[in-house]
């Protein structure tokens, strides 16, 4: 469970990873007091050390792409889903006046 501290050093070092500025725990911190949030002094050195030598930006972007990735490995749902999507495409639509006509009676009669 994450506690609003954890949260706090998560978004400062999303902030640094934004301008391109290394991520260190003295800049974690520095990002915290101008935001005026308390944290213990462990939680800043603690992301600090846990991204050292991590590209933040193409962490985030493999989470999606991974995620899309594993999709098609799912099996055959993909063209069963596409051959379900051909046929509603080749229906006509009916207008409501024609479904009326076919069932002999109308809405007002």
């Amino acid at each position: 469970m994450s506690t609003n501290e954890e949260l706090a050093c998560v978004y400062s070092a999303l902030i640094l990873a934004d301008d391109e500025v290394p991520i260190t725990s003295e800049k974690i911190s520095t990002i915290l007091k101008a935001a005026k949030v308390a944290v213990e002094p462990i939680w800043p050195s603690l992301f600090a050390k846990a991204l050292t030598g991590v590209n933040v930006r193409d962490l985030i972007t493999s989470v999606g792409s991974a995620a899309a990735s594993a999709a098609p490995a799912a099996g055959g749902a993909a063209p069963a889903a596409a051959a379900v999507e051909e046929k509603k495409e080749e229906k006509k639509p009916e207008s409501e006046e024609e479904s009326d006509d076919d069932m002999g009676f109308g809405l007002f009669d």
